[in-house]
């Protein structure tokens, strides 16, 4: 079986169910994109708050650093990630995502929309 490599979709596997229960979540580690109401269900900000001023919603968040960027044309914010690496929800021992109940779409909808479509980036974990 050929090396799975997070940043080269070619290299993902099929997703199966249950694939995920001893996963490394490379997942996790590809940038998150996150729409106004992405941030509303994580409770980082109000939909009056980003509905009247989505600009200071993104400057605050960026100096929490919560999120790493933000487009203004799209008005998708980008969530931070760890060394440019793990998302900021990420357990770093477990390797679980800390906000499951609240994750963003692009969580919640990964791996049937993503850079390859019904496959992800599985690496198991080491013992």
């Amino acid at each position: 079986m050929k090396a799975v490599v997070v940043q080269s979709p070619n290299t993902w596997r099929v997703y199966k169910k249950g694939l995920c229960n001893d996963c490394w979540a490379g997942c996790c580690t590809l940038p998150v994109e996150a729409r106004a109401s992405d941030l509303v269900r994580l409770g980082l900000t109000t939909a009056e708050e980003v509905a009247w001023a989505p600009e200071a919603v993104a400057a605050k968040l960026f100096r929490r650093k919560i999120i790493q960027s933000y487009d203004q044309h799209e008005q998708m914010f980008t969530i931070a990630q760890v060394s440019g690496r793990d998302c900021i929800f990420l357990d770093q021992t477990s390797r679980r995502c800390t906000v499951y109940d609240k994750r963003p779409d692009t969580c919640r909808n990964f791996p049937k929309v993503g850079p390859r479509s019904g496959h992800c980036p599985y690496i198991p974990k080491s013992d």
